[in-house]
């Protein structure tokens, strides 16, 4: 593995933790709240969980410590896509572990849940996991999206945490992937099971949060990887005059990361999905807006721009979302029949006579390389992969066409040339920032302090993240406690509710106050690169969300 010099002095870069985990072991003590609850649902969730509903809040301060002390073996494990500071959590929790116990050892699970179901792993070791502090990446044991749901497959795990005397597995993932821990936590307590479940969030979307979750890791990381190239494009923009680009982000479910990257680099239009749904605007009101803004910059003399749109907003669009509902609803009904139409016209004409009018119409009307983009390969579910839809590309076309209607009509006189381009897999594994390392680092520790408390079906969390890490509180709370019930597959499952953005929020109400003007001026803000050396109020920064939603006046 080549490194490079920078790799080679991040290496050395001691991330820092919140001050009641920095002493020593035995001065670190863990204090349980009240009961709690759930979101909602909660007699339901209270029969699901009947062993672990309903734990009291952990948090750890300096004092009279009261954790065990002995040799573990802990198994871990990195699920779903990568999110950049994954390799700084086993590193906290690590040194937890050995810090306690020289002799304990951590297994890295390979590949994510089914290393556990097939007890496929490797021993980190001191050597292994020097070469992975404060990178990017999940590559040090590999990730995956299995998901520990069928009676053989809990029957596994659990066997493979009797086979290898485990006192502890811990989950890095997102939303799903803890609630699978949550599941897995239950499934070992009936089973009277010695190992405990541990969670940690990480998703870059940004949509496993809440009052304890005050974001999850690598959301600060990937943000700000994006709006270092969108702030690039931004300049190239107000260098040529010429092009107006369209930048579709990360963010299926949530706009969490349009909107932080809006708030770091005032683009000229950036929407927000679940602002869409909420007021029911159609694709053409998406269009007449853009057409809007282009037609008041070209005025101007500005023939040029930047937009920002999120990557599963087709899926919020009112018109949109009901086509793709009967889509998806009618090829799973008729997929044999469905299976054989080997051209688009034959595809085309099936769909005229099993949907509705209404939604044959809204599929006829969108750029051809987007209608076939909907009736591309579905996924695991039965769904369209939405994540392939090219919807900067829809805009685009569609916004062609209405500005040759206004250029015959009079009413545009501008020039329109649009790029478009998608930024995912850019920000996934970046190397953290230094907000990340430490806030990874800490969020690895304190999973090993719940360990050693003897808890069991927890989420690590640290809080009060505006402040210096010195400052930030560490504990946990019950996986339960973020759970609701949701249809999936015809039936109630308990799921991690996912936190969208809130539109009576302060980050959507601060983006909402500017971006009237931004629409029309040029106001491009250019963050650079994230800074890993250097000023702490440059260094350490958080994202402008976090301090919107938690920073004291």
């Amino acid at each position: 593995m080549q490194i490079s010099e920078l790799q080679k002095a991040r290496y050395g870069y001691k991330p820092k933790l919140p001050q009641a985990l920095s002493g020593e072991l035995s001065n670190i003590k863990v204090e349980l709240g009240e009961a709690t609850g759930a979101v909602s649902d909660e007699e339901e969730l209270r029969q699901i969980f009947k062993k672990t509903f309903g734990k009291p809040v952990a948090s750890f301060s300096a004092g009279k410590g009261n954790l065990t002390s002995k040799q573990r073996n802990v198994g871990v494990i990195l699920s779903g896509g990568q999110a950049p500071g994954g390799h700084n959590v086993i590193a906290g929790l690590f040194d937890g572990l050995k810090k306690d116990n020289v002799s304990s050892r951590l297994l890295g699970f390979a590949g994510g849940p089914s290393g556990l179901i097939e007890n496929k792993f490797i021993e980190i070791t001191p050597d292994l996991i020097n070469e992975y502090r404060n990178t990017g990446g999940f590559d040090m044991i590999g990730s995956g999206r299995t998901k520990i749901e069928t009676k053989e497959q809990f029957a596994a795990a659990l066997e493979t945490a009797n086979k290898n005397k485990l006192d502890a597995v811990v989950i890095i993932g997102g939303d799903d992937s803890n609630t699978n821990a949550a599941l897995l936590a239950e499934y070992f307590e009936e089973h009277g099971a010695s190992t405990s479940v541990i969670g940690c969030p990480k998703t870059i979307d940004g949509d496993l949060k809440n009052s304890y979750i005050e974001t999850s890791f690598g959301f600060d990381t990937a943000v700000k990887t994006y709006s270092e190239l969108i702030g690039n494009i931004m300049r190239d923009s107000n260098s040529a005059k010429k092009y107006w680009h369209f930048i579709r982000l990360m963010g299926r479910a949530a706009s969490h990361i349009a909107l932080e990257a809006a708030l770091q680099t005032h683009p000229n239009i950036c929407l927000i999905s679940e602002e869409i749904e909420e007021k029911r605007i159609s694709l053409s009101q998406i269009v007449e807006q853009f057409a809007l803004a282009i037609c008041k910059r070209a005025e101007k003399g500005e023939n040029f721009g930047v937009a920002l749109i999120p990557e599963g907003l087709v899926e919020f669009i009112p018109e949109m979302k009901k086509l793709i509902s009967e889509i998806n609803d009618i090829i799973a009904v008729k997929s044999a029949e469905f299976a054989v139409k080997d051209s688009f016209e034959a595809q085309r004409d099936f769909l005229q006579k099993n949907i509705s009018g209404e939604s044959f119409a809204v599929f006829d009307s969108i750029p051809l390389e987007i209608a076939k983009q909907l009736l591309f390969d579905r996924d695991s579910h039965g769904n369209v992969q939405v994540s392939r839809i090219e919807t900067e590309k829809l805009i685009i076309g569609m916004l062609e066409e209405k500005l040759k209607k206004l250029k015959k009509d009079g009413v545009y006189k501008g020039s329109f040339s649009a790029l478009g381009h998608f930024f995912g897999y850019e920000g996934r594994a970046a190397a953290p920032s230094n907000f990340d390392a430490d806030y990874c680092y800490s969020l690895g520790f304190s999973a090993f302090v719940l360990i050693a408390a003897g808890l069991t079906g927890y989420i690590s969390s640290v809080r009060g993240l505006v402040k210096p890490a010195e400052r930030w509180s560490a504990g946990g709370i019950p996986l339960t406690m973020m759970m609701n019930l949701e249809k999936r597959h015809g039936a109630k499952k308990p799921v991690i509710k996912k936190a969208l953005v809130e539109l009576n929020g302060k980050p959507f109400k601060s983006f909402e106050a500017a971006r009237d003007k931004w629409s029309v001026e040029t106001s491009f803000v250019y963050p650079g690169a994230i800074q890993y050396y250097g000023p702490s109020v440059v260094c350490d920064a958080t994202t402008i969300t976090l301090r919107l939603e938690h920073e004291v006046k």
